[in-house]
C-alpha cells in the first residue's frame, strides 16, 4: 500500500482515505489501485464490519489526474494488458460485488468524474454542505464511466441522472441528498466527526446481518427474476437466524437490554 491511501482503523470501522490532497485527490493509477486493493483487503478481513471512503484535505476526488502521472498497476504486465476493466471499472467491482459488507461513502468535498463514479459506488453516502458533485464527462468530450450509468440511474431515477450528464450540473450537499445521490448532508466543521460516528452506528448491528442484507441488495439490482431473488432472501435470512450473533439478538430483545455481537 502505498502513502496515497491512508488507512485508519477503529473498532470495527476500517477508514480508507484518498491521500493526494495537494493534487485534490485527483487519481492517479498508484491511487487508484490503492483504492481498490484496500477495498479488497477490508473485505477479506473479519475485523472490519463497515469501511468508510472518504478524502484528505477539502476534497474527496477530483477526478482522474490529467498531469501525467506515472503509469502503474499491481497486475504483471499480462494480465494488465488483459484486463480491460481497468481500475475505473474495479470502482464498482470491489465495492458492490467483491465486497458484502456495508461500505460508506464520505463526500467531504469535490467529487468529479470517476470520483464521483467512487462516491456513487459506495453503498450509502453522507454529503459536506459546501461539496461539489460534477460528472464532467460532456466537458471534455467524453461519456461516463466508473460505473456512473449503473449507479447515478439507480441513485436518482433516469431522467434526474440524464439531465445531470447532460447538463454538466454542479450539484452541492443539500440538492444532492434531494437528489438522492447522498442520504444526509453534514455542516463541513462537522464532517469527519459525523462520517465516524454514523460508522460507528452501524457496527451496533451483527456483521452478519449487514453483510447478509447487502448481499441481497446488491444482488436485486443484478436480476429481474422475481422468484430467484425471493429465494435468494429466504436463503439469506436461514442463514441469519442460525448464527450466535442472532440468537444474542432475539435473548437481548426479551430481556430489554443491549446485545453484544460477537460476528459468529
Amino acid at each position: 500500500m502505498t502513502n496515497v491511501v491512508k488507512i485508519v482503523d477503529s473498532g470495527h470501522v476500517r477508514t480508507i482515505i484518498l491521500n493526494r490532497p495537494e493534487k485534490k485527490n485527483a487519481l492517479s493509477d498508484a491511487l487508484a489501485w490503492g483504492v481498490v486493493g484496500a477495498i479488497d483487503d477490508a473485505a477479506r478481513d473479519d475485523n472490519v464490519w463497515v469501511i468508510a471512503i472518504t478524502g484528505s484535505g477539502d476534497s474527496f476526488c477530483a477526478g482522474l489526474d490529467l498531469s501525467g502521472a506515472e503509469r502503474f498497476s499491481p497486475h504483471s504486465p499480462q494480465t494488465a494488458q488483459l484486463d480491460d476493466i481497468h481500475w475505473v471499472g474495479h470502482f464498482l467491482l470491489a465495492i458492490r460485488k467483491r465486497c458484502d459488507k456495508p461500505a460508506v461513502g464520505g463526500i467531504n468535498g469535490f467529487a468529479v468524474g470517476a470520483g464521483l463514479g467512487l462516491a456513487m459506488a459506495t453503498d450509502v453516502r453522507l454529503v459536506a454542505r459546501s461539496a461539489k458533485l460534477m460528472a464532467g464527462y460532456t466537458r471534455i468530450g467524453g461519456s461516463p464511466d466508473g460505473g456512473l450509468t449503473v449507479t447515478l440511474p439507480q441513485a436518482m431515477g433516469y431522467e434526474h441522472a440524464m439531465r445531470f450528464m447532460m447538463e454538466n450540473r454542479t450539484v452541492m450537499g443539500e440538492e444532492a441528498v434531494r437528489l438522492g445521490m447522498a442520504g444526509e448532508v453534514v455542516d463541513d466543521a462537522q464532517f469527519s466527526e459525523r462520517l465516524a460516528a454514523y460508522c460507528q452506528e452501524l457496527c451496533a448491528w451483527s456483521p452478519i446481518t449487514l453483510r447478509l442484507l447487502k448481499r441481497g441488495m446488491a444482488k436485486s439490482l443484478e436480476t429481474s427474476d422475481l422468484e430467484q431473488q425471493l429465494r435468494y432472501e429466504l436463503s439469506n435470512i436461514r442463514i441469519a437466524f442460525s448464527s450466535e450473533d442472532a440468537k444474542e439478538a432475539r435473548a437481548a430483545f426479551f430481556e430489554k437490554r443491549k446485545p453484544v455481537f460477537r460476528g459468529k
